[in-house]
């Protein structure tokens, strides 16, 4: 084993009173995804935005995201789906892929946004930073079950996983590339970078801009990441995580093209306002 190699070497297994067992990554992600919420949730307010809309929003986003995850998980894993068939709705069977399973989110979010008569865009900034915890701490959580493992690497920061485990990874005691650690710090500094540049009001406007950019930079940083996955060459020398975090990112891209110029046609008005009163039922926009 090459000297500088991070070893973790410890129960991946929360043991509760009453014989309850659950992962430390299950755990930590039900706080990293509570907080998101609750951030979200202040930053609505504060924009004057309907809070209780953020409930709807955030439940509808559940389905897009499974979809949208497993549509990926199924084209990283294509081979496989193309004999198995029956597999593929199968929630017990894989797993789901993050970038379509954002994308899969973002699109049935907004679908219910728009039915509530929220502003969509300005839902979009909001969640910005929000979404951005999330996925970066997320990443992060990886490790506590040593999940996201790369390809075996003979440097001083590859990690390894030994004990009984039971480890994510396959081959978890053999140094390799910490990919979900790679792609977690990424994040979390755009994050620190996109939070400081709101801070001093380098970034402004209201249109769903900021999150197409970050989440276009974190398309990037996962298409980079996944040069380090240990999964097969697909086109080009690139496998289809690469693949598909460079479409989305190439998405993005075009998007915030669109916008950008759609905003210019439509400045905003000026004097505008927002109700930061919580919405009454009865007048609450019909789906």
């Amino acid at each position: 084993m090459p000297i500088g190699v991070i070893i973790f070497e410890f129960d991946p297994l929360l043991r509760l009173t009453g014989g309850i067992v659950v992962r430390w990554q299950t755990a930590a992600l039900v706080v990293i995804v509570a907080t998101g919420l609750i951030v979200a949730g202040l930053s609505a307010r504060r924009n004057g935005l309907r809070a209780d809309d953020l409930l709807f929003i955030a439940v509808a986003t559940v389905p897009g995201a499974v979809i949208g995850g497993r549509l990926g998980y199924v084209l990283l894993h294509l081979d496989y789906y193309r004999v198995h068939l029956e597999a593929i709705p199968d929630p017990g069977q894989g797993s789901l892929e993050l970038a379509l399973a954002v994308v899969g989110g973002l699109l049935s979010g907004a679908y219910v946004a728009v039915l509530l008569g929220a502003p969509v865009d300005r839902w979009l900034r909001t969640v910005t930073l929000p979404l951005l915890f999330v996925l970066g701490a997320g990443k992060l959580a990886m490790l506590l079950e040593g999940a996201g493992q790369g390809q075996p690497a003979d440097l001083p920061w590859a990690t390894a996983y030994l004990g009984p485990g039971p480890w994510a990874s396959l081959g978890s005691d053999v140094p390799s590339h910490p990919s979900q650690a790679y792609e977690g710090i990424a994040i979390l500094l755009v994050l620190a970078f996109i939070t400081v540049a709101l801070a001093v009001d380098a970034i402004g406007g209201r249109d769903g801009r900021l999150f197409l950019g970050a989440f276009g930079t974190v398309a990037v940083i996962r298409a980079i990441a996944a040069l380090t996955w240990r999964d097969p060459a697909v086109v080009a020398g690139l496998n289809g995580g690469t693949l598909i975090a460079a479409a989305v990112a190439i998405g993005c891209a075009v998007a915030w093209v669109a916008t950008a110029r759609q905003r210019d046609r439509s400045p905003a008005r000026a004097g505008e306002t927002h109700d930061v009163t919580w919405a009454d039922p009865e007048t609450r926009p019909r789906f």
